[in-house]
């Protein structure tokens, strides 16, 4: 599995959207770290994204997510880890917590996907026109690694939810440092359905981002990069 990293130090490893690579993440990430030491960034293309082929032998998300976990063991070996997912690669992060909640130093969720239902979502009643820079980003990035992507092998694990959904719920106590960012305009898996994680993890700062959709930060980066850095203060400093 193909993955980028920088940097020495504590591991933390950055797990994209569903079809999304590890540029994303790098470009909006990296400039949060040129002044702050002590970190290595590992961004994963998981399987059948970027520069990763794509793996017959999974099936489902529980497959997948099997193989980010191994990928990242490979990495860190008995070394504890920080976790930021977006979107689906939320999903899997929550999922690696809940493996081994005591191992995983920080968790950082990026406009996550919670219910992978579509239909039982709860979106923004409200249309919005987003900025111009919003659209710009879906376009630069998403799209982008979406048509880099094998859309076969990962579609045939979406379009069913009981191979998108992990088989164990992903819920487990975590009392260390933890980041939720949504954004407000966010139509594809919303704000709302990410409120009630806060009973999972009693040390999460949660967020709402106005102008701000699932492709998020665009016109807010400069607030996201502010809470990303507190949230980094938190897991350096655990007991501060």
């Amino acid at each position: 599995m193909y993955y980028e990293s920088f940097g020495a130090g504590r591991p933390i490893f950055f797990l994209p959207s569903w079809g999304g690579d590890a540029g994303e993440a790098r470009d909006v990430h990296e400039p949060i770290f040129r002044q702050r030491e002590g970190w290595r960034r590992i961004y994963v293309d998981p399987p059948g994204t970027g520069k990763s082929p794509a793996d017959a032998s999974i099936t489902d998300q529980d497959g997948m997510l099997s193989s980010i976990a191994g990928l990242i063991t490979s990495i860190a070996g008995d070394e504890s880890f920080a976790l930021a997912g977006t979107s689906a690669g939320g999903l899997h992060a929550r999922g690696i917590v809940k493996r081994d909640p005591p191992r995983v130093l920080g968790l950082l969720l990026r406009a996550p996907g919670v219910v992978i239902d579509r239909s039982r979502r709860t979106l923004p009643a409200d249309a919005y026109l987003l900025p111009s820079t919003a659209r710009d980003r879906q376009h630069e990035y998403y799209e982008a690694a979406e048509a880099g992507a094998d859309l076969e092998f990962l579609g045939r694990i979406q379009r069913d939810v009981s191979t998108y959904g992990l088989r164990e719920d992903p819920s487990v106590h975590f009392d260390r440092p933890t980041l939720i960012v949504t954004g407000r305009q966010d139509t594809i898996a919303g704000y709302a359905d990410a409120w009630p994680l806060l009973d999972d993890y009693p040390r999460a700062t949660y967020a709402v981002l106005d102008q701000e959709d699932h492709f998020l930060p665009g016109p807010g980066s400069a607030l996201y990069r502010a809470l990303v850095e507190d949230w980094l203060d938190r897991v350096e400093h655990p007991d501060a």
